[in-house]
């Protein structure tokens, strides 16, 4: 990812925390754990209260989503296509406990989609969390993934792979 983009959502992270009265340093995460093609940025969480970093978080990560999600509309806006990138924030470990629960989730719906051979619902699943879990299902070459509804109820479906003939 180009580095004055980087280095301008690190700043803007930065800006926003401040006007919300939550001044915390940002730090980059130069070897992200997982979306290799996101740029992995971290909230410090040493100068926060556990009330402001509950806050922050939200309830199943919503405000930390919301953050995630204004960082790439606005660092994006009007940028050439090239010149653009995804952001993933962190705070507190959330991330890294939810992809954990999201895998789980995912080994879990491919079981018993191959055991029962019927299609399986994942249900409260933010757009984010539909892709990754898209993306850890592809290596399961007898199952397909898509999404089904509208948001705010949008499901993502697990089912057998269709016989193409």
């Amino acid at each position: 990812m180009d580095t004055s983009l980087v280095e301008r959502g690190q700043q803007w992270l930065e800006n926003l925390l401040h006007l919300a009265g939550l001044p915390s340093l940002v730090g980059i995460e130069p070897d992200p754990p997982f979306a290799e093609d996101s740029c992995w940025i971290t909230i410090d969480e040493s100068s926060l209260t556990p009330e402001q970093i509950e806050s922050l978080t939200g309830v199943d990560g919503h405000v930390l989503d919301s953050i995630q999600y204004l960082m790439n509309a606005i660092l994006n806006l009007g940028q050439d296509p090239e010149k653009q990138g995804a952001f993933t924030v962190e705070l507190n470990g959330y991330r890294l406990r939810r992809y954990s629960e999201l895998k789980q989730m995912a080994e879990q719906a491919a079981e018993q989609v191959r055991q029962t051979g019927e299609e399986f619902e994942l249900k409260s699943l933010s757009s984010a969390e539909r892709r990754q879990v898209h993306t850890m299902l592809k290596e399961y070459e007898d199952l397909e993934t898509y999404s089904r509804g509208q948001e705010p109820d949008r499901r993502l479906i697990v089912r057998p792979l269709k016989n193409k003939s």
